[in-house]
């Protein structure tokens, strides 16, 4: 199988990206983007590893989460045989966000 990043989970990597070299350092950014390739080559491989993500359980669409580190998850939907990475989350932030922002 193969992911598409949307628009908006690309603008969400880009600015945890920027915020991490700006704070903690360019070689924190290289792992960051590190476990953003891993974790997409993993749900690539299984498309089923994430968890259904309860907060978007009303929606028609299944859609999944893969925790990729303590702080950030994917949240994706598989189409076919195609991974769409909808939203690149921030666990800390208000939940209900992510619905308006899926939706």
């Amino acid at each position: 199988m193969r992911s598409i990043l949307t628009d908006w989970a690309k603008q969400q990597i880009r600015q945890t990206a920027q915020y991490i070299r700006k704070e903690f350092g360019k070689k924190r950014c290289d792992v960051f983007m590190h476990e953003v390739r891993q974790a997409r080559r993993l749900i690539e491989a299984h498309p089923n590893a994430g968890s259904a993500e309860n907060l978007l359980s009303e929606l028609p669409k299944l859609y999944r989460s893969y925790v990729m580190n303590r702080y950030n998850k994917m949240v994706y939907r598989v189409e076919g045989d195609i991974i769409y990475i909808v939203d690149f989350w921030d666990v800390r932030r208000d939940p209900r966000m992510l619905v308006s922002q899926v939706n």
